[in-house]
């Protein structure tokens, strides 16, 4: 190490001393014009500009460094240094220009410094040589001991991994100076819990061996230490590993006990977990992937084992309902089985017999509810018929008591008013059912067991009956019209109207075949039915006379080939359209279509007409005899007279708009005047003195004595010739006043009949405004002169 130094030391003098030869020549010579060289070498003054000095030198302080020197030759010459390390890290001696290093020199901190030296008049402080600047170069040592980047490193690598299998590479730095020697040059070991592991020069960790277990260990602690080649150590050389090991799936399932007995109620549900199976796994839960089979016994259709990877256990289900009555007790062998293992890695063997299970499900008893023979029930039944016996439904009660079953209908829905099903559970219908109304019906048929004393015991269950209408051919066929018909004023003989064809509200067979024809020859059309169930309508003479009729109506017959065969009438409604020479409508009227009325239809409404007749008829009767029976209870003779109107009066509380006024009837009545109570001397009243006068007389005088009917002539001759206002004079009878009414009539003109039970003597006590009412209605029989 020391040799290059000094080689270069020795150049370096060499190079001084040529270089003050060449400045000792004389100057004279040099200096003259004519000697002077076309290109003049400067001359230098400063002899060195490089020094160097080793770091972490031992020696006392200060360390000599180097000498700095100029070609000035003078007695008054002062050496300096300038720079951020002068006087701080290196001084100069002023008189002899040697450099000192004040403290211990570190490459790895600081490898080189600039410095500037000057060489100034002592007294006067002026430069005799311009500044130089050199450097000062600091050399390696190896004096620094090897770092890792991190202390602490994590690596993982899988179990059961082969021997020389690449776990993690750590890298230590050294500060040392890379470019001399070995300074930089690193060695690692293990110095702790590396026996399953090792490490090369390039600091690459790796497995020794082929038996690392993760459920033996799962995690490993190395510690490495990095060194200089040198053999230079320290604390931070040093690093720790913490390699965990990664699962694979390597160990087989083993159960945790051998025999496994369940105690399951036999109304389980089908699907509903009946107990678990429990196994062992040491890997890791994404690692288990258990599977358990059924591998002896009879009832693998019975039972289904499903597992639950979350808590790697198998779950007992049931596919098949369970019957006490039938199997009280199930036992089978289970097995568990992990078919994703690793065969290359699992290098343990499956412990025999571990993997497998006794499985015992004691089945227990409850009472059930009643069970239908069949999950549903389908029935068929023709339409417009009652049957007694639809079908029947049979439930029985699986338990060992066998109680009996009692059944009825839900009344889900307004459909299942028309079925019944007795105590046998036969259903039956309530009235007849048509198809083209509701061609299914679905009911709940629900079944419940009783006590002996016919009480029910809560146990019940249903069951869905879906009843089928059977069709019958009971809707004649209906003519189907897709466009309206129309007809020009001008067709021809034989010009197509239209073609028609037909419905049926009935199920339409595919051999149906429907007939066609015109019930009317009188008509300027021809039908013609085609066979294929569609028919022709044409033109039969041609020329249509548009102002006489307008619109014709075809009366068209369809018949089907049910049986029985239906036939029903149907009006077309063909209008006459004026059309251009083209034969294109120009013109025509709008005309309502026509609906096809079947036989049944028109049979149908016959009825309604003969029934409301029959009603007219006897309301008639009943009127006329009430008539008849008012009539015998009034007077023979009668009187007519003027009638008037008022608007605001009506025929009782039923009739408020119109009027039945009858002809206003006077009875004759054998009637006496009354003698007067005792202790009143009151005079009769006019009217009661007069006497009946001879037919002829047109008239009476005032006061005169007459009858009743002639003083009533009297007013109305008197009432019909004045013509100053309204009769007021008028007797208003109205016939039917009050008839509607349960208090009747509150006339009294009707009061007068001899079948009253009414006693109107208590007028007399009423004073003399009610005179003449109490003569009016005297009960007395004794009758006045003249009758």
């Amino acid at each position: 190490m020391r040799l290059p130094l000094i080689l270069l030391a020795a150049v370096g003098a060499c190079l001084g001393l040529l270089t003050a030869a060449a400045a000792s020549a004389d100057p004279a010579q040099l200096d003259s014009p004519s000697m002077l060289p076309t290109h003049r070498r400067q001359k230098r003054d400063w002899i060195w500009n490089q020094m160097h000095i080793d770091e972490e030198k031992n020696t006392s302080l200060p360390h000599y460094v180097g000498k700095i020197k100029s070609s000035v030759n003078s007695k008054n010459a002062k050496y300096l240094l300038r720079g951020d390390s002068a006087g701080k890290v290196f001084r100069v001696n002023e008189d002899t220009g040697d450099v000192y290093a004040l403290e211990r020199l570190d490459r790895e901190k600081i490898s080189e410094y600039q410095l500037t030296a000057l060489v100034v008049d002592k007294n006067t402080n002026k430069d005799l040589e311009s500044p130089s600047s050199f450097t000062i170069k600091v050399h390696d040592v190896n004096d620094k001991w090897p770092v890792f980047t991190h202390r602490f490193f994590n690596a993982s690598v899988l179990e059961m991994s082969n021997m020389g299998t690449s776990v993690i590479r750590l890298t230590a730095v050294d500060a040392d100076d890379p470019t001399v020697g070995d300074h930089t040059s690193v060695m690692y070991q293990i110095l702790g819990g590396g026996e399953h592991f090792g490490i090369d020069n390039n600091g690459l960790i790796y497995t020794k061996s082929n038996d690392l277990d993760r459920e033996t260990q799962a995690r490993y602690e190395i510690v490495v230490e990095a060194r200089d080649v040198q053999g230079l150590r320290g604390e931070s050389g040093t690093a720790t590993v913490l390699v965990t090991l990664q699962d694979v799936n390597d160990n087989f399932p083993i159960f945790t006990q051998q025999a496994y007995t369940f105690a399951v109620p036999e109304d389980t549900r089908v699907g509903k977990p009946l107990g678990y199976l429990s196994v062992e796994d040491p890997d890791e839960p994404q690692n288990r992937m258990t599977q358990y089979s059924i591998v002896q016994g009879q009832y693998r259709d019975t039972f289904r084992i499903e597992t639950d990877h979350t808590h790697n256990r198998g779950i007992i289900k049931p596919m098949k309902p369970l019957d006490y009555e039938h199997i009280q007790h199930y036992t089978f062998t289970i097995e568990a089985t992990d078919p994703t293992i690793n065969l290359y890695y699992a290098r343990k063997p499956n412990p025999p017999g571990k993997n497998k299970a006794v499985v015992t499900i004691n089945v227990t008893d409850v009472d059930e509810p009643p069970v239908f023979q069949k999950p549903f029930y389908h029935f068929r039944l023709p339409e417009n018929q009652r049957k007694p016996s639809i079908g029947s439904v049979v439930a029985k009660d699986p338990d060992t008591t066998r109680r009996s079953i009692g059944y009825s209908i839900r009344k889900t829905s307004d459909k299942g008013q028309f079925f019944q099903v007795n105590k046998q559970g036969i259903i039956f219908n309530n009235k007849e059912l048509d198809r083209e109304i509701y061609p299914w019906y679905n009911l709940t048929v629900e079944a419940k067991e009783l006590y002996p004393n016919g009480s029910p015991t809560g146990k019940e269950s249903i069951v869905q009956v879906h009843i089928e209408v059977l069709d019958e051919n009971d809707n004649a066929p209906e003519l189907a019209l897709p466009d309206a018909p129309k007809v020009c004023e001008n067709a021809p003989q034989g010009k197509l109207v239209m073609q028609i064809s037909a419905t049926d509200k009935d199920v339409t067979p595919k051999n149906v075949k429907f007939k066609f024809s015109l019930g009317t020859e009188d008509s300027n059309f021809t039908l013609t039915d085609n066979h294929d169930n569609t028919a022709n309508i044409t033109v039969k003479y041609g020329q249509f006379d548009r102002e006489h009729t307008k619109v014709h109506y075809l009366p068209v017959i369809i018949s089907d080939n049910g049986n029985p065969s239906l036939t029903s009438t149907n009006t077309l409604a063909v209008p006459v359209c004026k059309c251009n020479e083209r034969g294109e409508v120009t013109f025509c009227e709008e005309v309502a279509p026509q609906v096809g009325v079947s036989i049944q239809a028109l049979v149908a409404i016959f009825l309604c007409i003969l029934t409301i007749t029959v009603i007219t008829l006897l309301i008639f009767l009943r009127r006329r005899l009430r008539k008849q029976a008012r009539a015998q209870g009034k007077s023979v003779l009668e009187i007519h007279e003027q009638l008037v109107t008022y608007d605001e009066e009506g025929g009782g509380e039923m009739d408020t708009t119109s009027y039945d006024v009858s002809v206003l009837n006077s009875a004759r009545r054998h009637r006496g005047a009354k003698p007067p109570r005792p202790g009143r001397d009151v005079p009769p009243p006019v009217y009661a003195k007069v006497q009946k006068a001879p037919q002829h007389t047109p008239f009476l005088r005032h006061g005169e004595p007459g009858d009743m009917a002639a003083v009533i002539e009297v007013k109305k001759d008197e009432a019909d010739h004045d013509s100053s206002g309204l009769p007021y004079d008028t007797l208003h009878l109205f016939d039917y006043e009050g008839s509607e009414s349960i208090a009747e009539s509150l006339s009294s003109l009707g009061t007068h009949s001899s079948n009253s039970d009414i006693d109107y003597d208590f007028l007399n006590d009423w004073g003399p405004r009610f005179k003449m009412l109490a003569e009016l209605y005297s009960t007395d029989s004794r009758e006045e002169p003249g009758y």
